[in-house]
């Protein structure tokens, strides 16, 4: 090893340290404990992070969410948060969204000397090969450290509720359970990211939420207790366009959404929707996919005419259009 190699990692490794020193006592563990008929148990846990002075954190929902199943009939009591310098807390639920993986919890610790929160990054400025960062509890092992780089961006992954979440950040940080819902940290201390999940069998391969998609979660959490987004009451699925078609209207896209179930009474109902008919765009978005119609759907469409843009029949003539108004979708259990 060169000497420059030698200052190199001197400089890598003294950045990690100052990082993990300045950002552990704003990372928590998170155990939820629930009972049964005839005892105490803890129902699951993971970690979190602690993002405003007075007590907001967010975390994973499956970690809000997980053990549920691991007593006969329990009930979630309480979730207890333990940070770093002992301090434990029963944490009061906010609201969670399972279709980006993302929860929010609170504590008060202001009568016991303050809390620390973590500054806020900005994911939409990250570049493949910077450090990344994550402090977490792996295997019930409290606040540790591991670092490694940004190995990808805009990547995609299932939410447990089959939804995609898109932008998610891929590291090879490794993560073991227990880790999710801890912060993947930048080179400056900032939050860039949730983590969220690893791939079993798979060496170094880690991804996080990106933190951009968490602030654009955490206002309606804290408003709603959840995120609103649009509800047409129809099902469909991903289909290609004939390349006839694509030519024929000058689409710039080769896929659509074709309705296979149009629920009675609802919005795409009401609006004239039909099963068989491909949808092609909301809006003068383009729709090419199921994904792509479920993040059209965000809270500004609802409650709001919005045109949708569709073939009809043999699909080989002009787009029809239909105007639907969107309510709000039912909260998934």
């Amino acid at each position: 090893m060169g000497a420059n190699d030698a200052f190199l990692l001197d400089a890598y490794s003294q950045t990690v340290s100052d990082v993990v020193e300045r950002a552990g006592p704003s990372v928590a563990s998170v155990k939820l404990v629930g009972s049964s008929s005839d005892r105490d148990a803890t129902l699951g846990g993971g970690s979190g992070f602690l993002f405003t002075p007075d007590g907001y954190l967010l975390t994973n929902s499956h970690v809000t969410r997980a053990g549920a199943a691991t007593l006969p009939s329990p009930q979630v009591t309480r979730q207890r948060v333990s940070l770093s310098d002992g301090r434990e807390f029963d944490a009061r639920w906010v609201g969670d969204d399972p279709d980006t993986d993302l929860a929010l919890l609170h504590i008060d610790g202001m009568s016991r000397g303050g809390l620390t929160p973590l500054p806020i990054g900005r994911s939409a400025l990250l570049r493949r090969g910077e450090i990344a960062i994550a402090i977490g509890n792996p295997l019930g092992f409290e606040h540790t450290v591991t670092a490694g780089i940004v190995s990808a961006l805009g990547r995609s992954m299932r939410a447990g509720t089959g939804r995609l979440i898109p932008d998610v950040i891929q590291t090879d940080a490794a993560l073991n359970p227990g880790n999710s819902g801890g912060p993947l940290l930048n080179s400056r201390g900032e939050v860039i990211g949730v983590n969220t999940a690893i791939i079993r069998g798979a060496q170094s391969i880690s991804f996080a939420v990106a933190i951009d998609i968490a602030e654009w979660v955490i206002p309606q959490l804290l408003q709603h207790g959840r995120v609103q987004r649009g509800y047409l009451g129809v099902g469909g699925s991903t289909t290609a366009l004939d390349r006839r078609i694509v030519v024929g209207l000058g689409l710039a896209q080769s896929h659509g959404v074709r309705v296979s179930a149009v629920e009675p009474g609802s919005p795409g109902a009401r609006a004239g929707l039909r099963e068989g008919d491909l949808l092609i765009g909301i809006d003068g978005l383009a729709i090419e996919s199921v994904d792509r119609l479920h993040q059209a759907l965000d809270a500004s469409r609802v409650n709001r005419d919005c045109v949708l843009k569709l073939l009809r029949g043999n699909a080989t003539g002009q787009p029809m259009y239909l105007t639907v108004r969107p309510t709000v979708a039912h909260p998934q259990p």
